[in-house]
């Protein structure tokens, strides 16, 4: 079928990337589901640092690729062999299916799913192959959803069933901001009640994280980012204490447990020196491959402290979200306080330059 879709053309494009133009917005083919994979008409789709990540360079995937990973949307068909699932069920992608077989899947959320991470580098789904092209020529998926269009072909472990009372940008949103913030706390560190949370960083994935800690009734929830409006948004979503890094580290503020969800070595040093004796730093944020940063081991060492990383949040899709769900349900995680603005297909070159520089905290397209 015929579909409309955002296709980054080339990537590391100079900035502004409104006057370079790296992608383009237009028809594309897509083919039909094959066993094991459904389409979906794509409802709300989120932008995220990780698809900045491969517009600017600092994740190279193969070209042309249909962007966005972070969205919700109607099962419209179903491949052959049938599905648990059925035609008109919202579902929640998320950007890294699991095979349930490999070492990586039996990890508890700990690692990535081999074959998955094998088949996102590609710009394959996770059953193999491409169901893009456009003019003949194959274009590439990214991490398994590209959901940047009107309709995507997905495996069924790159979705997750949501009922119908959950509107489409908080499934969007839980499906790769809050899977990654929130997991970072629930997954990674699991903080004592009594314990102090930290969120450096203050993005789509860093506010969610500030979401969720003020969820578990933390004792205090201290923000830290270089933009005073998401200090300010982040006190008004509960934190108990918003700081630049330059507050922080004159006041020797530290925490026991800290996220950073910056994806930058500065955060990332910033995030382990304000962490407390016996703390945990969970890092998730994706800097550069070539990206290294400067840390005392006898730091580590003499004070107990731990450094984890935390891909996705180290979630299982389909054990979190409907926790998630649950949550939002209850009035405790108001997700769709994240979303920031909404942007049109046509305006996703600029809308990348707006989380380029730092002004954006989740632009959501939303598809009539």
């Amino acid at each position: 079928m015929k579909i409309r879709g955002a296709v980054l053309e080339r990537i590391a494009a100079p900035t502004p990337f409104a006057e370079s133009v790296p992608i383009t917005v237009c028809e594309l083919d897509l083919g039909e589901p094959g066993p094991g994979e459904l389409m979906v008409r794509i409802e709300a789709a989120g932008l995220c640092h990780s698809d900045l990540s491969v517009v600017d360079g600092n994740r190279v995937r193969p070209v042309p690729m249909l962007l966005g990973h972070e969205a919700s949307g109607i099962v419209e068909a179903i491949g052959p062999g049938g599905s648990d699932l059925a035609v008109g069920q919202r579902v929640v992608m998320t950007f890294l299916p699991r095979c349930g077989e490999c070492a990586g899947c039996a990890s508890d959320g700990r690692t990535p799913c081999g074959p998955g991470s094998v088949a996102n580098n590609a710009g394959e789904l996770l059953n193999g192959g491409r169901r893009l092209h456009r003019e003949g020529a194959q274009v590439h998926h990214h991490l398994g959803v590209s959901a940047f269009a009107t309709h995507a072909v997905v495996d069924r472990r790159s979705v997750v069933p949501v009922d119908a009372d959950v509107p489409p940008e908080v499934a969007a949103v839980l499906g790769c901001a809050v899977l990654t913030g929130g997991g970072a706390l629930l997954n990674s560190a699991k903080p004592g009640a009594a314990d102090r949370i930290m969120v450096v960083g203050l993005g789509g994935v860093g506010m969610a994280a500030v979401l969720v800690a003020v969820s578990l009734g933390a004792h205090e929830v201290i923000a830290v980012d270089t933009v005073p409006e998401k200090l300010s948004l982040a006190k008004e979503l509960g934190a108990s204490a918003a700081y630049t890094p330059v507050e922080l580290a004159e006041h020797g503020i530290q925490a026991d447990v800290v996220v950073e969800a910056a994806g930058n070595v500065r955060a990332f040093e910033t995030a382990v020196a304000a962490t407390g004796p016996g703390g945990t730093t969970v890092t998730v944020g994706l800097p550069a491959p070539d990206a290294r940063a400067s840390v005392s081991p006898l730091a580590l060492v003499a004070q107990g402290r731990t450094i984890v990383g935390s891909y996705l949040g180290s979630a299982v899709p389909s054990r979190d979200i409907p926790e998630y769900v649950r949550m939002w349900r209850e009035g405790r995680l108001p997700v769709e306080k994240l979303v920031s603005s909404h942007v049109g297909l046509d305006e996703i070159n600029r809308a990348m330059d707006e989380l380029a520089a730092g002004h954006a905290l989740r632009q959501v397209i939303v598809f009539d």
